[in-house]
């Protein structure tokens, strides 16, 4: 674990414990600075958000960046870490994909390949990964 990433994590666990212990949030989930807050309750999801703004603010010194906060029903999908989540799969974002092709292109080694591999086993996306295999193989590069 990098350092900034375990400081992320020190800094926030006291966010973590307000959001799991006073919203009393049953579906949190965190990764360094990005999270999400599932809900069946839209009201109560409303409610929680000036209090989640205020306690990021008053206790952290932090703010919630106002172009990233988003209420959506989960069956148009969230987006978090790179990929469109639904409730049965995942979707690579397709601004997640365009980086991606064009690192391999820029940078045409295997552990590029390799490394987009292993993130494309954690969704919907095996026929980005055979796309890109045989990108590799056209140009003469093996993984």
């Amino acid at each position: 674990m990098s350092r900034v990433r375990f400081l992320v994590n020190v800094y926030l666990n006291e966010f973590d414990q307000f959001v799991k212990r006073v919203i009393k949030a049953h579906y949190y989930i965190r990764f360094a600075d990005d999270f999400v807050i599932l809900s069946v309750d839209k009201a109560w999801i409303n409610g929680i958000i000036p209090r989640l703004e205020r306690y990021l603010r008053e206790q952290l010194h932090l703010e919630l960046h106002p172009d990233k906060l988003f209420l959506r029903t989960v069956g148009s999908g969230g987006d978090f870490l790179g990929w469109v989540h639904f409730p049965r799969h995942r979707v690579l974002r397709t601004v997640t994909k365009r980086r991606a092709w064009r690192h391999i292109k820029q940078n045409p080694e295997p552990a590029t390949l390799e490394s987009y591999l292993g993130l494309l086993q954690h969704g919907n996306a095996h026929g980005i990964a055979a796309e890109m295999q045989k990108f590799f193989d056209d140009h003469g590069q093996r993984a």
